[in-house]
């Protein structure tokens, strides 16, 4: 445990992101097996602008990084093009 004020409360600041990013995190998941998930294109394409929407805010915030995003949103863009 740590002992200085600081340090107190650096770890009450962290608990309190760690929880904010994780529920982002997780919605993000959902909305890529949203994408991967669907069947036929429209609804893929449609759920497509949302997650990309979504890993595009979570990369500027810093909860992904950047080539991560990239990463992600290109491969969900390849499997809805080939739907």
């Amino acid at each position: 445990m740590p002992q200085h004020k600081s340090a107190i409360k650096r770890l009450r600041q962290d608990e309190k992101r760690k929880k904010h990013n994780n529920t982002r995190r997780s919605k993000m998941r959902t909305l890529i097996k949203k994408v991967t998930s669907s069947t036929d294109k429209e609804t893929a394409e449609k759920n497509l602008t949302e997650a990309v929407s979504l890993i595009d805010r979570l990369a500027v915030k810093g909860i992904l990084h950047k080539n991560t995003a990239a990463r992600k949103k290109s491969k969900l863009t390849k499997f809805v093009n080939n739907l």
